[in-house]
């Protein structure tokens, strides 16, 4: 049978780059397989899937060596066009590709461009949007969909040309738990029903071991390794120098493994896991004490009774009550439409309630402008890049205190001392677009940090990010934390905040229907499926082994075990 896609030998230099972007790649990829493909932040991924389907080099130009192959089709010698009806592409931001003003047209908008007959055409459109949930909502605008909903529908519209291959590009990185494995399944079963080829870049490893038939780790352009999930996520040492992260079941095993505890293959999925756990002898309890919250003065920031409705009758926020405290660190969780992005464009003064209040030090936040409150309260976005618009990292970070009544030696010392802070003091003339992701991200904290603000706010920090670059970020705003700023982290990533976050805001529904200490938080399984949020790996381990096991990482459920005599 012949492969969907098939790469000899491909090499490829962006315009004006001397390190290859790929490097001497050799792949097949066979009709019905779902392949992962991992790897670190400009390891190649995003590269690979423009070369799928000729935009790679035939819109960016540069320098391109080997073949590309997509059902028969040289990808060099048919155009972009032409190749649309044999590779279908879902990127990492839905909106992006949103072109039309309802579901239905959506998924059309390509089989019009491919002259589908009319007939046909509806069938299609028909058995896309029921195939990813989506029936009944064809009149739907796309922007009235939940980050989820838009991803199925940029899926749906994919795979309704019917292609050979479809490629998606990180597409879960903005999605919650729920969703994100709900998309996974999704895409496996289409892949399996239709025979579709199905190539997905990422960096969910616990999704990728669960659905993946072949793993594709990239390092700086280089095809590193492949193999099953299996073969790959138990190669923790290779994990590790590609600073990839292996599914919290593996890392938990892997450790009881080294000492002794657990014998066997380490599982890489869940249910491998919970399996395992009766052979091995019963864990300790584990409930360390929290730390008390800062308690004896006023609130930094509060909310009373806050309640929010769209014009369209949409309600945002249904009474929400709750206090910030100088020093704290909170993460607040919630799936897609839970109302933390509404929630924090009140804290910002974006948004004004439509009953309640919200003060800042005691003072009403009405009596602030947007102006003053940015001294007050720094927020850095979801997207840094947006935020981006000097033509150096040194104009970027002191833009913000222009209009402030400053001597030019303290504007220049706040400077300095905002780019030593993020390590980018050796960077400030550079241009913020020619540093890596991570790098853009830092410019942007500096830039908020030179404001001086009590409060820092983080809306979904790690996303896009690899391990490496999230726990960069994340160990930053624990350094902020520890010398007195309080902390606001806004994510669904709940793999990742147990060393920072001590407690967690559970939004839902636009409520809070959590306010605790993060373990607690973890452990509340049903508040946490009310907003579409899953349990960790390890919190799953943890509350299998034995009841009071209140582990939430998977170090922490490895300790609970002793050691063999």
């Amino acid at each position: 049978m012949e492969p969907a896609a098939r790469l000899e030998q491909v090499s490829y230099y962006y315009p004006g780059a001397d390190r290859a972007a790929l490097l001497n790649i050799d792949l097949e990829i066979r009709p019905g397989e779902m392949v992962g493909v991992i790897g670190a932040t400009g390891s190649g991924k995003t590269t690979l899937c423009l070369a799928l389907n000729g935009i790679v080099p035939q819109l960016y130009g540069g320098r391109f060596f080997g073949r590309v192959t997509v059902a028969g089709r040289d990808t060099l010698e048919h155009p972009i066009s032409a190749l649309a009806s044999q590779v279908g592409m879902v990127m990492q931001d839905p909106e992006s590709q949103i072109v039309t003003a309802s579901v239905e047209n959506e998924v059309a908008f390509a089989l019009e461009n491919l002259r589908v007959p009319r007939p046909e055409m509806r069938a299609r459109i028909a058995e896309a949007l029921a195939a990813v949930n989506l029936a009944g909502l064809e009149a739907r605008h796309p922007h009235e969909l939940s980050g989820g909903q838009q991803q199925r529908l940029a899926l749906a519209a994919a795979f309704a040309v019917r292609p050979a291959l479809i490629v998606l590009d990180e597409p879960t990185s903005q999605l919650d738990p729920r969703s994100t494995a709900d998309l996974f399944a999704l895409v496996r079963r289409l892949c399996q029903a239709r025979g579709t080829a199905c190539l997905v870049t990422g960096h969910a490893s616990e999704e990728m071991a669960e659905t993946a038939g072949r793993i594709l780790v990239l390092s700086r352009g280089r095809l590193v390794a492949a193999g099953s999930p299996a073969e790959v996520y138990r190669d923790l040492p290779l994990l590790a120098r590609e600073h990839l992260r292996p599914p919290e079941v593996t890392a938990a095993f892997s450790r009881l493994a080294e000492r002794g505890v657990a014998r066997g293959p380490v599982p890489v999925r869940l249910a491998d896991g919970l399996a395992a756990l009766p052979a091995l002898p019963v864990p300790a309890a584990f409930s360390p004490a929290e730390a008390p919250r800062p308690a004896g003065e006023p609130p930094l920031l509060e909310a009373r009774d806050v309640h929010y409705t769209y014009p369209d009758g949409t309600a945002a926020l249904r009474g929400v009550s709750l206090e910030i405290r100088r020093g704290e660190y909170v993460a607040v969780l919630g799936q897609n439409g839970a109302g933390k992005s509404s929630l924090i464009r009140h804290f910002l003064k974006f948004m004004d309630p439509s009953q309640g209040e919200l003060r800042i030090g005691g003072e009403p936040l009405a009596g602030f402008t947007t102006a003053q409150l940015a001294r007050r309260i720094g927020y850095v976005p979801q997207n840094p890049d947006r935020q981006i618009f000097s033509a150096t990292v040194e104009e970027e970070v002191a833009f913000s205190l222009r209009g402030l009544p400053l001597s030019p030696e303290e504007k220049e010392a706040r400077t300095a001392r905002a780019l030593g802070a993020l390590g980018l003091a050796g960077q400030r003339r550079s241009h913020p677009f020619s540093l890596s992701k991570g790098d853009r991200a830092r410019v942007v904290i500096a830039a908020v940090l030179i404001m001086e603000p009590e409060l820092l706010v983080f809306d979904e920090p790690t996303t896009g990010q690899d391990d490496a670059g999230a726990r960069a970020i994340l160990d930053l705003t624990r350094e902020l934390n520890q010398a007195g700023r309080t902390i606001v982290v806004v994510t669904h990533h709940l793999s990742l905040m147990p060393p920072y976050a001590r407690r967690v805001l559970l939004l839902g529904g636009g409520r809070v229907l959590l306010d605790g200490p993060l373990r607690a938080a973890y452990h509340a399984v049903d508040l946490l499926a009310q907003t579409d949020l899953r349990p960790t790996q390890a919190v799953a381990l943890a509350r299998a082994s034995r009841p009071g096991n209140l582990a939430v990482t998977a170090e922490e459920f490895a300790g609970t075990y002793a050691l063999p005599p």
